[in-house]
C-alpha cells in the first residue's frame, strides 16, 4: 500500500537517529554529513518556512493547472462541465501526488499542496453533486484522507481523517433531529475515548515504525475532542445554535455543573499524568486546556478587567515557574529542570575529551616531584661520586 520505497523510510529513521547522536554531542556533524551523503534519501524539507514556501509554489501550480482544464471548459461550452470540473480537479490532485511520490518527495511542501488540494476538492466535488449532504461528503473525506495516508504517509492526511470523522459522527447525530443534537456531547465524549484507547493499543502492537507519528497524531486528537465534548462554552454555545435554547438572565444549560467541573478537572488530569508518565505532547494539551478553561470562565463571568487579569496571571504564572524551577533544579531523577540526556551538555563534551584522549594515549603532562635527598654531581653513573667516569 505505502507507495514509498522502504529502505528510504529506514534511511530516513537512522538520519533522525544521527541527529539526535550530533545534539547529544555522541558525534560530529561531519561524521552525520557522510551518512547523508552515503544514504539515499527522500527530497523533504525538515525547515517549516521552506516548507511552506514550496507549498505556497505548489498551490500556485496546482492552481494554474486546474486554471487550465477550466478554460478548456469554457472554450467548449458544456453546460454540465462545471458540475463535473471538480471530479477532474480532484484527479489532477491524486495524479500529481502520485506523480510526487514516485519521484521521492514527501514533507517536501509540492507534495502537500496537491495532497490537500485533492481533498479539497473531492469534498467540494461531492458537495456539488449531493447538493451539500453534509453526512455523505464527510464519509468520502474520510475514506480518502486514510488512504491518501496509508499510501503516502502523509500525516496532515492523518489530520483530515480524525476531522472527518468526527464530522461523520456529528451530522449522523444531527440525522436524530433534537434527541441527537442534545447528547452529541456525551456520544463525542464517549467517541473519543473509545479510539484513544483504540489508538493507544494499535501504537503499541504496530510493527511497522512507519505508521507510529500518524497513529500519535490520531491519539492526540482524541484528547482534544474529549476536552471539547464537555467543555462549558462549546456545549452552551451549540446549544443555541443547534437547538435554539435562548439562555435567560439567571438561568444556565442542563447538567451545568458537570460541564463547568469537566472543563476544569480533565486539564489537571492531563496535566498531573503529563508530569507522571514524562509525555510532553500531553503536556502541551494540559497547557492549551487550562488556557480555554480560563477563557470559558472569563467568557461568561468577567470579574477583572482585561488588563488586570492578564497581569495578575503573569504573575501567578512567573511565581509558579520560579518556585518550580528552585524545587525541582538540583534533582538527578525522576521530573527534573536538569537537561535531557539527548541534549547538548558540558558533561558529554568532557566525556568525549576523555575518550578521544584514551584512544589515543594522551596523557596529562605532570612535573615531577622534587627528591628530598640531594645527590652529588656524578656525571655518568658516580651515583654521587665528584668524578667522572
Amino acid at each position: 500500500m505505502i507507495v514509498h520505497d522502504k529502505t528510504l523510510l529506514d534511511n530516513l529513521i537512522l538520519i533522525e537517529e544521527a541527529r539526535s547522536l550530533q545534539e547529544a554531542g555522541f558525534i560530529s556533524k561531519e561524521q552525520v554529513t557522510i551518512l547523508k551523503n552515503e544514504l539515499p534519501v527522500f527530497k523533504s524539507n525538515t525547515n517549516i518556512l521552506v516548507r511552506l514556501g514550496f507549498l505556497i509554489l505548489g498551490v500556485f501550480l496546482y492552481a494554474s493547472i486546474c486554471g487550465v482544464i477550466a478554460l478548456l471548459g469554457l472554450v467548449d461550452s458544456n453546460d454540465h462541465f462545471f458540475d463535473i470540473c471538480c471530479y477532474f480537479f480532484a484527479a489532477v490532485g491524486f495524479f500529481g501526488a502520485e506523480v510526487l511520490a514516485v519521484q521521492k518527495y514527501r514533507q517536501h511542501g509540492l507534495d502537500d499542496a496537491f495532497t490537500l488540494g485533492a481533498l479539497f476538492n473531492l469534498g467540494l466535488a461531492i458537495a456539488i453533486s449531493t447538493e451539500a449532504y453534509e453526512l455523505i461528503i464527510a464519509i468520502f473525506v474520510t475514506v480518502v484522507s486514510f488512504i491518501m495516508y496509508k499510501r503516502y504517509l502523509h500525516l496532515l492526511s492523518m489530520l483530515v481523517f480524525c476531522c472527518s470523522c468526527s464530522a461523520i459522527l456529528f451530522y449522523g447525530l444531527f440525522e436524530f433531529g433534537t434527541i441527537g443534537k442534545t447528547i452529541l456531547p456525551f456520544v463525542a465524549m464517549i467517541f473519543a475515548v473509545g479510539f484513544y484507547f483504540f489508538t493507544k493499543k494499535l501504537n503499541e502492537k504496530t510493527t511497522q515504525h512507519y505508521y507510529h507519528k500518524g497513529i500519535l497524531i490520531a491519539n492526540s486528537f482524541c484528547l482534544v475532542l474529549f476536552y471539547l465534548s464537555c467543555n462549558y462554552l462549546v456545549v452552551r454555545e451549540l446549544s443555541a445554535m443547534l437547538l435554539g435554547n435562548e439562555i435567560a438572565p439567571g438561568k444556565d444549560i442542563p447538567f451545568a455543573y458537570f460541564f463547568y467541573a469537566f472543563t476544569f478537572v480533565v486539564p489537571a488530569v492531563y496535566l498531573v499524568q503529563a508530569l507522571k508518565t514524562k509525555d510532553r505532547i500531553l503536556l502541551w494539551i494540559s497547557f492549551l486546556a487550562i488556557a480555554f478553561s480560563i477563557y470559558t470562565i472569563r467568557f461568561y463571568h468577567s470579574i477583572l478587567p482585561v488588563e488586570i487579569a492578564l497581569t495578575l496571571g503573569g504573575i501567578v504564572l512567573f511565581a509558579i515557574t520560579f518556585f518550580s524551577i528552585k524545587k525541582l533544579k538540583d534533582k538527578e531523577t525522576g521530573l527534573t529542570f536538569k537537561p535531557d540526556r539527548i541534549n547538548n551538555s558540558n558533561a558529554f563534551l568532557n566525556a568525549e575529551a576523555l575518550i578521544v584522549a584514551s584512544t589515543f594515549g594522551m596523557k596529562p603532562e605532570v612535573k615531577p616531584q622534587d627528591s628530598p635527598m640531594d645527590f652529588g654531581g656524578g656525571g655518568f653513573s658516580g651515583g654521587g661520586s665528584g668524578g667522572t667516569f
